[in-house]
């Protein structure tokens, strides 16, 4: 069975670091190409970064490229978005997510399993 738990997370001050964790399971990790997305209060669910299957290419939206980082390490069957330079507007639930093939695509429904989120509080 397809699994994805997050960890991480919590309260952080602006301007704070955060790492998030993503431990899959029931799959090849390898082989897929995985995502972050994040669901703020009242807003839609949105892609955060994406990262390909082997690694060597990456996605961040705008809003946080240049203080988020997406990694994976293949052989640890591990997955982490690293937060810097936290903001009030990055307060949501984050969740990562498998895609269905070893290149991430911006849209929701090339994804086919999500984890059910951590969440990230950012404020004074």
């Amino acid at each position: 069975q397809e699994k994805l738990v997050e960890s991480g997370g919590g309260l952080v001050q602006p301007g704070g670091s955060l790492k998030l964790s993503c431990a899959p399971s029931g799959f090849n990790f390898d082989i897929y190409a995985m995502g972050w997305f994040r669901r703020a209060p009242g807003k839609a669910s949105e892609l955060v970064a994406a990262i390909s299957s082997n690694g060597d290419s990456s996605y961040y939206t705008d809003a946080v490229n240049g203080r988020f980082t997406i990694s994976r390490d293949n052989d640890l069957d591990t997955l982490n978005l690293e937060m810097n330079d936290l903001r009030p507007e990055d307060t949501a639930l984050y969740s990562c997510a498998k895609s269905g093939g070893p290149r991430f695509s911006r849209a929701p429904h090339s994804y086919d399993k999500w984890g059910q989120g951590n969440r990230v509080t950012v404020t004074s």
